[in-house]
């Protein structure tokens, strides 16, 4: 806007940021720190929500049995059905560090947020509009501190025993689990498909370049 301030190096910032986000899988053992953890929390808090209901619901797990159960609803899911579904319809590679994160993987991750909305501030029918930029925030906010970081929803499969295991009464759904933690190995850029293969100008099927040739 004319005679607005811009601050581009922090318009920079998050474009890089959000380039480099992507899924991590494989987490070493170093413990994330409280602080760390509260101050993804408050960046998840700053997304929008219907009607600024604000239905989100976080509930930070570290117990280690209680991770590993997690993990195993996550195993449960992934084995009796979702490999399945996912085979031929992922890449090979992706598939396999799918699998690894699966079946142990993430459930290795010294921090594991079950994301969850409240029924009672927002209909059920629309918690995802609420609860997901949420946890895009989160992953955003993880990626900026160097963390490694996934959202996963194969755990909510079991909708009522994740329920159980973090205590959360019958109005509050989980809706996803994010893995908070050190990557175990250097994570590569994020392969995306051209904007001009995902967005149109004007109508469907017209490529929107973005002034590009």
């Amino acid at each position: 806007m004319p005679g607005a301030e811009r601050d581009i190096e922090g318009s920079a910032a998050f474009f890089e940021v959000a380039a480099r986000q992507r899924a991590c899988r494989e987490y070493t053992d170093e413990p994330v720190d409280d602080p760390t953890v509260r101050r993804l929390l408050e960046a998840a808090t700053r997304a929008p929500s219907a009607e600024n209901t604000q239905p989100w619901v976080f509930v930070v797990v570290r117990d280690p049995q209680r991770r590993a159960a997690i993990g195993e609803l996550t195993r449960r899911a992934w084995t009796q059905g979702a490999r399945q579904f996912s085979e031929g319809r992922l890449t090979p590679d992706l598939l396999a560090d799918v699998e690894v994160g699966a079946l142990g993987g993430i459930a290795a991750a010294p921090v594991l947020v079950v994301v969850a909305g409240d029924t009672r501030l927002a209909l059920e029918v629309v918690l995802g509009a609420s609860i997901y930029p949420a946890v895009q925030n989160l992953l955003l906010g993880a990626t900026a501190l160097g963390l490694g970081s996934a959202l996963t929803t194969l755990p909510t499969v079991a909708g009522r025993e994740l329920a159980d295991l973090v205590g959360l009464p019958p109005e509050v759904k989980a809706l996803a689990v994010v893995p908070l933690g050190w990557p175990a190995r250097r994570l590569g850029p994020s392969r995306r498909a051209p904007v001009a293969d995902k967005a149109h100008a004007e109508v469907f099927g017209v490529p929107f370049t973005g002034g590009e040739a």
